[in-house]
C-alpha cells in the first residue's frame, strides 16, 4: 500500500510565504514524476508544478517566479516553496506521485495525497 501525506498548509497574509511538503511511503519500487495541484471551491483541480526524477520542472503560468518545486529522492519527498502569496492562491493543495509499486513493478500508477489547505488573506 502506498500513502502520500502532505503538510505545511495554513493561513497566511498576502505577500507571505509557505512551504508545503509531501512524503510518499509504503510499497514503493520507484518514483517518477511528483507534483502539486490545487483546487479552489467550485473550480476544477489545476496543475501547480511538477518535477521529474531527473529534476526537470514545470510550472503553471500563474505561479512562475513565485513558487519553487523541489524533491529529495532519498526521502521520497516533494516540496513546494510558495512566496509572494496572493488571495487567489487560496485552495486545497494536493500532491501526487507517478510510481511503480513493488507489487507491480512493470506498471506505473498515480497516487494522490489527501490535500492540505492554503488560505491567503488580503
Amino acid at each position: 500500500q502506498v500513502q502520500l501525506v502532505e503538510s505545511g498548509g495554513g493561513l497566511v497574509q498576502a505577500g507571505g510565504s509557505l512551504t508545503l511538503s509531501c512524503t510518499a511511503s509504503g510499497n514503493i519500487f520507484s518514483i517518477n514524476a511528483m507534483g502539486w495541484y490545487r483546487q479552489a471551491p467550485g473550480k476544477q483541480r489545476d496543475l501547480v508544478a511538477t518535477t521529474t526524477s531527473g529534476g526537470s520542472t514545470n510550472y503553471a503560468d500563474s505561479v512562475k517566479g513565485r513558487f519553487t518545486i523541489s524533491r529529495d529522492n532519498a526521502k521520497n519527498t516533494v516540496y513546494l516553496q510558495m512566496n509572494s502569496l496572493k488571495p487567489e492562491d487560496t485552495a486545497l493543495y494536493y500532491c501526487n506521485a507517478d510510481l511503480n509499486p513493488y507489487s507491480d513493478r512493470l506498471h506505473q500508477y498515480r497516487y494522490w495525497g489527501q490535500g492540505t489547505q492554503v488560505t491567503v488573506s488580503s
